[in-house]
């Protein structure tokens, strides 16, 4: 099967306020529940699992079934850090030949092209993400912040979600992870790249628009567009 998990557990501090970023309201819904509808209304998406904070699991249930999100077949409790939350989905499709896409769910302006992308490199590759080129200059600083390499531009991405894996690939370099006390991840595609050399990393094209919303900005800039691919 195609699975769609849906990482929820961030805490949104950037933001401020109370609730954390994914429950603030825009376009009508809230910020989780356009991305879950982006995925369930996707048909090649059999079926959603959502990984949240333990004090909103009873919220999210409630969410889901108010809405008839009927692909969503598990609501999980993540962990303090992201790489929790991917690891409490891979306990639920162990020993599968499912293909995963992990996907942040503050990202609701993921488009339908941009998953299935994802979907049709996995049947060619082991792993894949969504990336766009890089519009600034990146430098690399020593320990003393000199700079000591610049990159060509040209060669590098800014790195999206979703992020897709054959079930057997992302769980094994996982496994092979947490054997190694240095181990501290920024997202899974790293895990795989670090710890499975062997294995083969797509890269298919993002979206400039499927931002992260990590800023008070970023929810006006969703907003727009949410309203604007209602007309």
């Amino acid at each position: 099967m195609n699975i769609a998990i849906i990482l929820a557990g961030g805490s949104g501090t950037r933001l401020g306020g109370e609730r954390p970023k994914q429950f603030l309201s825009i376009a009508g819904k809230m910020v989780i529940e356009h991305t879950i509808e982006a995925f369930h209304r996707n048909s090649r998406i059999d079926e959603i699992a959502i990984v949240c904070r333990n004090d909103f699991l009873l919220e999210m249930h409630d969410m889901v079934n108010r809405n008839n999100y009927t692909k969503v077949k598990h609501i999980l409790s993540g962990g303090k850090e992201r790489y929790h939350s991917s690891l409490a989905a891979l306990k639920v499709y162990k020993d599968s030949n499912d293909l995963l896409l992990f996907h942040d769910c503050v990202r609701p302006l993921v488009t339908d092209i941009i998953i299935n992308d994802c979907l049709d490199a996995l049947q060619t590759y082991d792993a894949v993400e969504a990336a766009v080129p890089a519009t600034d200059t990146i430098v690399e600083v020593d320990s003393e912040g000199r700079i000591c390499r610049i990159p060509k531009r040209s060669s590098l991405r800014n790195v999206q979600t979703p992020q897709g894996f054959r079930q057997g690939v992302i769980a094994e370099a996982f496994r092979r992870a947490l054997s190694d006390p240095a181990f501290f991840p920024t997202d899974d595609c790293s895990v795989v790249f670090a710890y499975m050399p062997e294995s083969s990393i797509a890269v298919v094209a993002g979206d400039t628009n499927n931002i992260k919303i990590t800023y008070k900005e970023d929810l006006a800039f969703a907003e727009r567009i949410l309203s604007a691919r209602k007309q």
